[in-house]
């Protein structure tokens, strides 16, 4: 028996889905665990996930969290097409991908998410259940100052410490993809692996927020083009676009076209 729980808009969840679909692995249940409403935060689901964050997989009862041990895990369980390259330097190159995603770019994508889009959606909740949600999350989340640094990105947006660096880190990762994609079919080599599967959620939550001028117009094109091929695979779609509702969806890309000027500036665009 296999369960998910999962968000449409979640990168990390999306990025277990993607995995799911390219080993050809069908979930017996899934659970939608809306993030923007709270509901990561009650008692049932803090059983299963204790930083009360997506997605989490239930294999036969057994709990696997964090997505990057979760792709793995179900590469090494599951037949089906390999989504590790052969050779162990190019193994190494996946694994240095995905440690950087956990590390690095997942935070800032938390943080650029918020001052994008999602501080706008918590704040037609109205004063108090704004209030309520922000204090719900666990001090150990996303990382462990994520609680303190949700509310203030939420009040505070773009005026918020350090947001500015954030979005430069996030966009020197797209940077670091080009200069490897130049050499390289694919981030680990020649084959698609866990490395493409990783940072594909991050690169599609720019697409959906209307900022793709930040590879596009030949600013970076070799991102562009692997861009292009991630989008062309079958399973592209039903793992990244199909499970966001369609008035998530569209606050992306409103808030993304309201937010873009900023970001344009930030990375020296504007």
């Amino acid at each position: 028996m296999l369960d998910l729980y999962h968000h449409g808009s979640s990168v990390c969840a999306a990025k277990v889905r993607f995995a799911l679909a390219e080993k050809q692995v069908q979930v017996d249940n899934a659970h939608y665990i809306d993030i923007l409403k709270g509901e990561q935060f009650t008692e049932d689901y803090r059983k299963i996930n204790p930083k009360a964050v997506v997605p989490s997989l239930v294999h036969d009862g057994l709990i696997i969290n964090e997505s990057t041990v979760i792709c793995e895990y179900l590469d090494e369980v599951f037949p089906g097409p390999s989504l590790k390259p052969e050779g162990a330097y190019e193994k190494t190159l996946m694994r240095i991908w995905t440690k950087a995603v956990d590390e690095q770019l997942h935070p800032a994508c938390g943080e650029l998410t918020f001052v994008c889009c999602h501080r706008f959606i918590v704040q037609r909740l109205g004063k108090e259940k704004m209030q309520e949600f922000l204090s719900s999350t666990p001090d150990q989340s996303v990382t462990s100052k994520w609680k303190e640094r949700k509310k203030q990105i939420v009040l505070m947006g773009f005026d918020a410490p350090g947001i500015e660096d954030t979005i430069r880190l996030y966009d020197g990762y797209l940077s670091k993809m080009e200069e490897t994609l130049k050499n390289h079919t694919w981030l680990a080599g020649e084959t698609f692996s866990l490395a493409d599967i990783g940072l594909t959620p991050y690169v599609n939550r720019l697409d959906m927020l209307n900022m793709s001028g930040m590879w596009e117009n030949g600013r970076l094109p070799h991102v562009a083009d692997w861009f292009s091929r991630i989008k062309q695979r079958p399973d592209f779609k039903a793992a990244f676009l199909d499970w966001c509702p369609a008035d998530l969806t569209e606050d992306l890309a409103t808030f993304g076209v309201q937010t873009w000027p900023d970001v344009k500036r930030i990375i020296g665009m504007a």
